[in-house]
C-alpha cells in the first residue's frame, strides 16, 4: 500500500504505471471501488463516460473478445483480426473522450481463456507502438483468465505476459477460482450452486502473489462464489470471508499492512449491498456490472420503441399521414439506451461509494 492521500489529484484520463497504482491504493484506502462496465460500440462507451461525468466517479472501460470484435463491425470478414483492431479502436475513442470528460478512466479488457491469449499478445504488440509513439501505452490492464487450468500452468503463463505489460507500465489481472456463468464464451453455468471451484483457496492467493509481485503489478479475482448474470436466489451463496482470509494470509506471511492484495469483484450485477461492501472492505476496488448494464441499455430503448411503435412499423403516421423520422431516428432511441445506461452506472457508483470521489485533477 502506497500510503496515498485523500486530496490525490490526477490528471484526467486513461491512468496507467504509477497514476493507476495510485487510484488503486486510494480506492482501497478511502473505502470504495469503481464500476467496471464492458461496452460494445460507442453508444454504450459514451455511456459510461457520461455516467463517470455526472457522478464525479472515476470509471474501469473494459471490453470482452465478442465486445471488441463488436466494435469493429460484424460485418469485417476476419473474426480474430476484428478483435485486434475493434479493441484497439475502442481504447482510442476512450484516449480521446475521457480527459475532456473530466475523469479518470482505467481502461482494460475482460476475460481471455487459453484460446484468447493470442488475442492479448495481438494487443500487447499494437500497446507496444503507441507507447513508442506517445510514451504512454494504449490499455491500463488486460486480464488473463486461465482458473478452469491448473494453478501451475495459470500461474505461468499471466507470469509470462506479465513481464510483457510491466515494461508499458500496465498491470495484468488474473483469475483464481472459477467465476460461474458465462462471459463471451468464458466460463460455465454447470453447477452454480454449492460448486467448490467457485472458492478461492488463501493458500493459491499466496502462491499467485509470490509468482507475481516481484514482476510487475497485477489484480486477482478470486471467486467468492460470485457468477457471472443474474441467477435466482438460492443459487448464489456468496462468501465475502474468503477474501479476507486470503489478505489477511499473504499480509501475515510478508509481513505486510492491511489488504495487501488488489482484489476484483467479478459477477456483480444483482448482488447484495451487504455484500458489495463486505468485499469493498477487505481490499476489492473492482466490480464488474455487465449483466445489469447490457439489460438497462436494452430497457431503454425497449421502453421508447413500445411508446413509439407507429414509427417503427412505418415512415408515416397511419392516422394523421405525418412523417415519423424524428422518433425512429436512430440518434433518438439509441439516445434512450445511453441514458438508460447512464442512470445504472451512476446507480453502481452509489453503491460502491465513487460518487464525488473522482481523483481527476
Amino acid at each position: 500500500m502506497g500510503g496515498i492521500c485523500m486530496s490525490l489529484k490526477l490528471k484526467p484520463g486513461v491512468v496507467h504505471g504509477a497514476a493507476y497504482r495510485d487510484l488503486v491504493d486510494h480506492c482501497k484506502e478511502t473505502g470504495y471501488a469503481l464500476p467496471a462496465v464492458n461496452i460494445t460500440g460507442t453508444n454504450t462507451l459514451n455511456a459510461v463516460l457520461e455516467a463517470a461525468r455526472t457522478a464525479q466517479s472515476d470509471v474501469i472501460v473494459q471490453m470482452s473478445n465478442g465486445g471488441a470484435a463488436f466494435f469493429a463491425g460484424q460485418g469485417h470478414p476476419d473474426k480474430s483480426r476484428a478483435m485486434v483492431l475493434g479493441a484497439a479502436s475502442a481504447a482510442r475513442h476512450v484516449h480521446m473522450l475521457a480527459a475532456d470528460m473530466g475523469v479518470c478512466v482505467i481502461l482494460h479488457t475482460d476475460h481471455a481463456n487459453r484460446k484468447l491469449v493470442p488475442w492479448v499478445d495481438a494487443m500487447i504488440d499494437i500497446g507496444q507502438d503507441h507507447y513508442s509513439q506517445f510514451g504512454g501505452p494504449l490499455f491500463s490492464s488486460h486480464m488473463i483468465d486461465l482458473s478452469e487450468e491448473p494453478l501451475d500452468s495459470n500461474l505461468s503463463e499471466c507470469a509470462r505476459v506479465l513481464e510483457r505489460l510491466a515494461p508499458l507500465d500496465m498491470s495484468i489481472e488474473i483469475e483464481l477460482g472459477v467465476t460461474g456463468g458465462e462471459e463471451d464464451g468464458v466460463g460455465s453455468d454447470d453447477d452454480i450452486a454449492d460448486n467448490p471451484k467457485l472458492y478461492t483457496q488463501p493458500e493459491d492467493v499466496l502462491l499467485a502473489y509470490d509468482r507475481l509481485n516481484a514482476i510487475g503489478p497485477f489484480s486477482i479475482a478470486a471467486s467468492f462464489g460470485n457468477v457471472h448474470g443474474v441467477y435466482s436466489p438460492g443459487n448464489v451463496r456468496l462468501r465475502p470471508e474468503i477474501l479476507k482470509a486470503s489478505q489477511d494470509l499473504v499480509a501475515e506471511t510478508h509481513d505486510l499492512g492491511r489488504n495487501p492484495l488488489d482484489l476484483v469483484f467479478h459477477g456483480g450485477s444483482g448482488s447484495d449491498l451487504e455484500d458489495i461492501r463486505a468485499a469493498i472492505s477487505y481490499g476489492v476496488f473492482k466490480m464488474n456490472i455487465d449483466t445489469d448494464t447490457q439489460f438497462a441499455f436494452a430497457q431503454g430503448i425497449g421502453d421508447y420503441v413500445q411508446g413509439h411503435a407507429a414509427a417503427f412499423r412505418s415512415q408515416l403516421d397511419p392516422a394523421t399521414g405525418q412523417p415519423l423520422k424524428k422518433q425512429y431516428d436512430p440518434r433518438v432511441w439509441l439516445r434512450e439506451g445511453e441514458m438508460s445506461m447512464r442512470d445504472r452506472v451512476v446507480q453502481a457508483c452509489r453503491d460502491l461509494g465513487s460518487i464525488g470521489k473522482s481523483v481527476a485533477a
